[in-house]
């Protein structure tokens, strides 16, 4: 018998905490008082409103751990029949070991685990992988996890007015917690995936590791210009995999993208063929969660009713390094 994998459920982790537009823009303010910051500028630009915060004490894996309790709750679950987990956070709780292993030992899981990185497409490359390794035989279901604490790579201090507008798009974004349950299944679930790169353009946006930096934390800097320039030509390879799978954007009853800021959002889906009015928005209340944008989507639209089973979901990254990819899947 052909062995197929599917997605069973996605759910989110969202932290209690918030701050607001203009809480975000008053403490910049406070923390780089020699450079002018023009109030409402993160609404304008990036269409935020508030962003989610996670509690101090809480690290990534904290957040993934709460989100696969959701998924287990939500599908019944028993966590001892998980065959594999993977952790996608850009963000991790540590350099050795894998964050994988801390998410694993708070759900009480034994089975294998590793981390799998690639900027905010992470989540989407999990799901290449769980997908390979389901059909392959080697498991039958995989936890896929997620998590970002990044407001706390906000960078409050800055002495130059030129650096700002590199340092902008760090006050935009937001905390959370993900998991996806992959399991093997006889019906195609994951129909088909595709990934292209230009590792050229990695300088766009970056967060250095303090290691490689003689134990100075490095800042999050992103060149929002360089980094849309980065993507050249890797629209029309998305375009060109929805049609190796014979597929356009009408045909899906849900369309997920990556949602760094609203007018991006929107740009993406330019890009991809799709109209911006059927993707769900989450930035604006959220901020920009990077790997949890696409499991936000997902959750959002069952929540809500937009996603059930049967429905053809197009799901579309573009992240820093770059690289693009798209996961279609038949829920």
């Amino acid at each position: 018998m052909t062995v197929h994998s599917t997605i069973v459920h996605a759910a989110v982790h969202i932290p209690e905490g918030r701050q607001s537009v203009a809480a975000v823009e008053d403490r910049f303010r406070a923390g780089s008082p020699a450079v002018p910051l023009a109030r409402g500028v993160l609404q304008r630009m990036y269409g935020l409103a508030e962003r989610t915060v996670a509690d101090d004490l809480e690290q990534p894996s904290d957040l993934a751990a709460h989100a696969a309790r959701r998924i287990f709750d939500d599908t019944g679950t028993d966590p001892a029949g998980i065959d594999l987990l993977l952790y996608a956070g850009i963000l991790a709780d540590m350099e050795e070991p894998a964050t994988a292993h801390v998410v694993a030992d708070k759900l009480g899981l034994g089975c294998p685990v590793f981390d799998l990185k690639n900027a905010c497409n992470g989540v989407l490359n999990a799901l290449e992988v769980a997908d390979a390794l389901i059909r392959g035989g080697r498991y039958r279901r995989v936890l896929v996890t997620t998590a970002e604490v990044s407001t706390r790579e906000s960078r409050w201090q800055l002495d130059d007015p030129a650096d700002l507008p590199t340092a902008l798009p760090s006050l935009s974004t937001g905390d959370m917690g993900s998991a996806l349950l992959v399991e093997a299944a006889e019906r195609p679930g994951i129909l088909g995936s595709r990934f292209f790169a230009n590792s050229w353009g990695w300088r766009a946006a970056t967060l250095p590791n303090p290691y490689a930096q003689h134990r100075r934390m490095g800042h999050l800097r992103i060149d929002s210009a360089q980094l849309v320039g980065s993507f050249d030509g890797l629209p029309d390879k998305v375009r060109g995999a929805l049609r190796e799978l014979d597929l356009t954007g009408e045909d899906l009853d849900l369309v997920c993208v990556h949602q760094p800021s609203v007018p991006f959002t929107k740009v993406v889906c330019d890009w991809v063929g799709v109209d911006p009015g059927r993707v769900l928005a989450t930035f604006p209340t959220h901020g920009n969660v990077a790997t949890n944008t696409i499991p936000l989507q997902l959750a959002a639209a069952l929540d809500t009713g937009r996603l059930r089973r049967g429905d053809l979901v197009g799901m579309f990254g573009f992240a820093s390094g770059a690289s693009a990819g798209v996961v279609v899947c038949r829920w």
